[in-house]
């Protein structure tokens, strides 16, 4: 079942969506070559819970750290250890809050240091990915509307959608209903109405869209070993437009 939202439900999500998309601010300001993903996570625990939040991720079916840290051709769910980041890396950071029983998640893939053309324009083209999904999300829509706006847009310049994972609704529980496909034709599935809240993640790779978990049971990779980038905002339904609940 899909809940719709009250407003004071509504604006608790709003408070753990901007504590989420602050921790993202304070990351991207340390990102430089040198650094270990571990860093970056405490970083994040420490300005989460400075804030009168708690680390999401944390503990979440056995994650271990507060914030998933993936490089390169890592997908998702990236663990943060001793890993330093080069030059010419891209890494994608993936936070959740909870505060008042209330979740807040977003994603952004951002650069080390230079980077190369193709790496820059995978992360543009995903973070608009994410954006023409959003441009979708209206009352009185179809929630496939959504995915099909972010696969056409992937596709039309010349990336590939993972599959394997998709976007979800978001309140009281990191992920509720309704799965959220980044794939797919247009006008399917339930109709979108006010007050329903959503986490649009779209997972955008240069080579094929197929994936692989590795060892440690938690990173995903591409299958072909090719860059990958992931974006993801928290949103309500409202109207004709949504409101982003995970800006700072």
């Amino acid at each position: 079942m899909i809940i719709c939202k009250s407003q004071r439900e509504i604006e608790f999500l709003l408070k753990a969506g901007t504590i989420a998309a602050q921790a993202q601010e304070k990351m991207a300001e340390i990102i430089a070559p040198g650094i270990t993903t571990a860093e970056i996570d405490r970083l994040a625990e420490e300005f989460i819970t400075r804030n009168g939040a708690r680390p999401a991720f944390k503990g979440y079916r056995g994650f271990p750290a507060s914030v998933c840290t993936s490089v390169n051709d890592e997908v998702v769910h990236g663990i943060p250890g001793n890993r330093i980041l080069k030059e010419g890396d891209i890494i994608s950071l993936d936070v959740g809050t909870i505060i008042d029983g209330f979740y807040g998640d977003c994603a952004r893939t951002v650069p080390v240091g230079n980077i190369s053309k193709e790496a820059q324009r995978l992360i543009e083209v995903t973070m608009q990915s994410l954006k023409e999904g959003i441009a979708r999300a209206r009352e009185g829509g179809r929630l496939t509307d959504i995915s099909h706006a972010i696969q056409s847009y992937v596709e039309e310049n010349g990336y590939s959608v993972v599959r394997d994972y998709v976007g979800h609704g978001i309140g009281r529980s990191m992920h509720e209903a309704p799965q959220i496909p980044n794939f797919g034709p247009p006008n399917r599935g339930p109709r979108l109405k006010k007050g329903m809240t959503l986490a649009i993640e779209p997972m955008v790779n240069c080579g094929t869209y197929k994936v692989k978990t590795l060892e440690d049971g938690w990173t995903v990779v591409t299958k072909d070993g090719k860059l990958s980038a992931h974006f993801e905002d928290s949103i309500v339904i409202d109207g004709d437009t949504a409101q982003i609940l995970t800006e700072p």
